[in-house]
């Protein structure tokens, strides 16, 4: 027990080196050659929006959740880097590891946010190229719906005083495998400044995913 808790604790706390040249230029050929293939091939990847994004990179990305290509599909479609919360029983996997830790990710316990992780998150807001991204719904979800929204990544936006850039993304959630069977659209929101109030955060980013992705927003009292 004692052994995964260092594990946990050193898989989270990143600090400044750790977001380097030789893990940016990974993550840019995983993200943007590799996968890039697949999502042109199959998928027919559309990106609309750009021009939302922050010029400064003082913001924290902030998409919907549908599969497991969602972060993927979230690198490639921004300029830089990105360093993904991810939670810590990932860390666990031996075989997972050494990928998810050289493409920039960092540990989080979904059910405390450690000292660590709000450390890395502000290591990163300091930086001049890497952004930090972070599912506000914590795990995948159903499509058409907006459920299980959390308010962490609005606190750490007030913490980092990092605006919150909402990203709506359609069409990941079912594999396809065939040639232009399939279509992924990623639609970028406009910057949601950082707040004192982060209730005000949250109903900003699930009105804005809404309109992007035209899912409906489920509250956690109903099915």
């Amino acid at each position: 027990m004692a052994q995964k808790e260092i594990k946990t604790k050193n898989h989270s706390l990143r600090e400044k080196g750790f977001f380097n040249k030789q893990r940016m230029y990974f993550q840019f050929f995983i993200s943007k050659i590799v996968y890039m293939i697949r999502f042109k091939l199959i998928y027919r990847y559309e990106v609309i929006g750009k021009e939302n994004i922050p010029k400064n990179n003082k913001y924290i990305v902030a998409p919907n959740h549908l599969s497991t290509l969602d972060p993927a599909v979230t690198a490639a479609a921004l300029p830089n880097p990105i360093a993904f919360m991810a939670k810590k029983e990932l860390f666990e996997n031996p075989f997972l590891e050494p990928l998810i830790n050289w493409l920039g990710a960092f540990a989080v316990d979904r059910e405390k946010l450690s000292i660590s992780t709000i450390k890395t998150v502000l290591t990163i807001s300091k930086g001049n190229d890497w952004v930090f991204g972070i599912f506000p719904q914590g795990t995948r979800e159903k499509f058409g719906k907006i459920t299980k929204v959390t308010k962490g990544f609005a606190s750490l936006a007030k913490s980092s005083k990092c605006g919150v850039l909402p990203m709506g993304i359609v069409g990941t959630e079912e594999a396809k495998w065939i040639p232009f069977s399939g279509k992924i659209t990623v639609k970028i929101g406009e910057l949601i400044p950082y707040s004192d109030n982060p209730d005000e955060m949250v109903q900003n980013w699930i009105e804005q995913i809404q309109k992007l992705t035209g899912f409906s927003y489920i509250g956690d009292n109903q099915d």
